[in-house]
């Protein structure tokens, strides 16, 4: 369940029963709304051609979601437009398949126009999917032509070497030949139940992967998934927004209840007969990653269903036969890191990430069984992997000891101490171009929502990627602060601008406190409502409690069997300690509200400590975890039947001791627990 900040104008349906509270003024809302919390019109998804000549964006205008593609040209620093979704198709105007539209949602894409593009090793052309069609874009002379591939089609991805196209149409994997313009029909046998080429919806929605195909370095094979749902229940999903649409079948696995089983195949990209990989599927039945490098070969990663133990084997791709390389195994379940295994271009070395220690390592191992060595230690507050330049010997990534932000930060592959890039208060995002350190750092401070820089290794500023996104025209009051004992809670206050010293003022907790995600960051958009809510006479409050992540493994792990119970212990510890230390606070007086998870903890809240939290607003809560999907529910709660006691504890459809009644009938929340938040 991650939280989803690209659909965050939803929340506001329920933002507006305050508008009473505001009824001379709600342009701030509506403007709010419009720009999609002023992020249409900044620059998104930056992208390096190979040369590092040029940075490709994409951008929408400020009040217009759909995108155009855009390119920064590093030498001069100017900033043209230079392909948009009229020149694809006439008006601009997508005609989605239903694959395609469930594919943007697990991926939180909610705008239109060019949402994605390929750049072939030329640096010339780009592959560029429009409405289930595919597009090739030769960039210098602004030529676009349309490939005559029967569609609709998804997840188009180019061969290493750009001469070839691999696709998925009608469940199975096709390849166009850009010399011959001919397709080949890959796999066989595809259909709604069984797909090929395409992955799961856990696999989507929970394990960071999207994708179902991959090519082989030489561009020579194709491994691929088949996803066999045969066994999964089928629910049938209304659209609130079209009551008169016949609901949509999905395939919807809940905890325990049969999961979508899942193979991997090597084919030629001119068909015929499949080597299927051989693992033990009974024990791990989760596929969570693959990678084929040129000088590391195929891995694969795979997961028990109690996710307490990750392998990581081996493929020989001549017989599909397996060998352990990595085991990592946990009490309470592995985190999984999409990015690793990374192989080095060695092809004997590989840098791995491992909570072993109590927090995030960055490791690098070898094949002949050396003790791996670690580059980044836990006290370096790993985040993420950014780049790894082979040719520099250098480690990119991001990381703070500070759960409240996030910077850029390097190590040599060689050792030594890690190097902070960037250091300005806030939450820093990067590009690093594949060699010598040239990068876009996006930045998103207290005082300014995300603005996207373009510098030299040295930090030399070459420019920056123009927005056109409106302003919201203040910076909220927000102050951070850590309260209460031992650890203690990382927490946010927002009081009226109009703030008057000596006066109480009735409390509103802004909530998510659930796994992968946080609401006390010090940037500006995270305080935007929270400043508007505040400004009608409120002080709103937001704490990040045991089970998010930044803290280390013990505290994000606190939470195992305990999902509900947990964070809202420490909403209510955090609450309590902020009332001691600000007066102002009225605890008498006290409303929760969040979205996803935090819609679900509202719902908890109120339900289970009436005597704290007088009021909620709850956007997309689950109300039941056993109508919530395998993957994230039993990692947290544990599998079925033998865990039924923590399902109980923390639903919120049943009181614990005599209050052990439903609270919603089961047609109501079987109408409502398939949205995926």
């Amino acid at each position: 369940m991650r939280p989803i900040w690209s659909l965050f104008p939803l929340l506001f349906g329920t933002l507006l029963l305050l508008r009473s509270l505001a009824a001379d003024d709600d342009r701030f809302i509506r403007t709010l709304t419009v720009t999609r919390n002023f992020s249409l019109g900044r620059p998104v998804k930056p992208a390096f051609t190979p040369d590092g000549g040029t940075v490709l964006f994409l951008r929408s205008g400020p009040r217009d979601a759909r995108q155009s593609l855009y390119g920064f040209n590093v030498g001069t620093g100017i900033t043209r437009e230079i392909l948009t979704g009229a020149q694809l198709a006439g008006n601009g105007t997508e005609q989605l398949s239903a694959e395609e539209k469930a594919r943007r949602e697990r991926q939180r894409i909610t705008v239109g126009g060019i949402v994605g593009f390929e750049c072939a090793p030329d640096g010339i052309h780009l592959l560029v999917p429009f409405s289930g069609r595919l597009y090739w874009f030769n960039r210098t002379n602004g030529v676009v032509r349309e490939l005559a591939v029967p569609g609709p089609v998804i997840d188009p991805r180019l061969s290493p070497d750009g001469t070839r196209v691999a696709y998925v149409r009608d469940h199975d994997l096709w390849v166009w030949n850009l010399g011959n313009h001919h397709a080949t029909h890959v796999t066989q046998g595809g259909s709604e139940s069984v797909t090929h080429g395409e992955a799961e919806f856990v696999a989507q929605e929970e394990m960071y992967r999207s994708q179902g195909y991959w090519w082989s370095p030489d561009g020579r094979r194709l491994l691929f998934e088949e996803s066999d749902a045969r066994e999964v229940e089928v629910w049938r999903v209304g659209d609130p927004m079209r009551p008169e649409k016949t609901a949509a079948p999905q395939s919807y696995p809940r905890p325990g209840h049969p999961n979508v089983r899942v193979r991997l195949g090597l084919v030629s990209v001119s068909g015929g007969s499949v080597t299927w990989i051989s693992w033990d599927r009974e024990r791990y039945p989760y596929f969570t990653k693959a990678d084929w490098h040129e000088s590391g070969g195929l891995t694969i990663a795979v997961q028990t269903r109690d996710q307490r133990e990750l392998a990581v084997l081996r493929v020989d791709p001549r017989t599909g036969g397996t060998s352990p390389l990595v085991i990592e195994r946990d009490a309470a379940w592995v985190n999984l890191d999409a990015t690793m295994p990374h192989w080095l271009k060695d092809g004997r070395r590989f840098l791995w990430t491992t909570e072993r220690s109590g927090g995030w390592e960055l490791e690098l191992r070898e094949t002949n069984d050396r003790p791996a060595r670690v580059l980044v230690p836990r006290s370096c507050g790993w985040r993420g992997l950014v780049r790894v330049d082979d040719a520099a010997g250098e480690v990119w990534f991001q990381a703070s000891t500070d759960p409240t932000e996030q910077h850029l930060w390097r190590v040599s592959l060689d050792g030594g101490p890690c190097r902070s890039v960037t250091e300005t208060p806030g939450i820093q995002t990067a590009v690093v171009a594949r060699q010598g350190g040239r990068r876009v750092v996006t930045s998103a401070a207290p005082e300014h929502l995300a603005e996207s820089v373009v510098s030299e290794a040295d930090g030399t500023e070459l420019g920056r990627l123009p927005s056109v996104a409106e302003e919201p025209g203040f910076v909220p009051r927000a102050e951070f602060v850590r309260v209460g004992a031992g650890e203690g809670y990382h927490a946010k206050i927002v009081r009226p601008r109009e703030f008057v010293s000596g006066r109480r003022y009735p409390v509103i907790v802004d909530v998510y406190g659930g796994p992968h995600a946080q609401v006390v960051t010090r940037t500006l958009a995270s305080s935007l409502v929270d400043q508007w809510i505040a400004d009608q006479g409120f002080v709103v409050v937001a704490m990040d409690g045991r089970g998010t992540p930044g803290r280390g493994r013990d505290w994000e792990r606190a939470i195992a069997g305990r999902l509900g119970v947990e964070p809202l212990a420490g909403q209510v510890e955090a609450l309590t300690a902020l009332g001691a230390r600000f007066p102002e606070l009225d605890l008498a007086r006290v409303g929760i509200t969040g979205w996803s998870f935090g819609g679900y903890l509202s719902v908890y809240a109120v339900l289970r400590r009436p005597e704290v939290f007088r009021a909620a607003v709850a956007g997309a809560p689950v109300t039941d975890w056993e109508d919530y999907d395998t993957h994230y529910t039993e990692r947290y709660l544990g599998l079925l039947p033998g865990a039924a006691a923590a399902y109980k504890e923390n639903s919120c459809l049943t009181f614990a001791g005599d209050l052990s009644r439903p609270l919603l009938s089961r047609a109501t929340r079987v109408a409502a627990a398939p949205r995926a938040c």
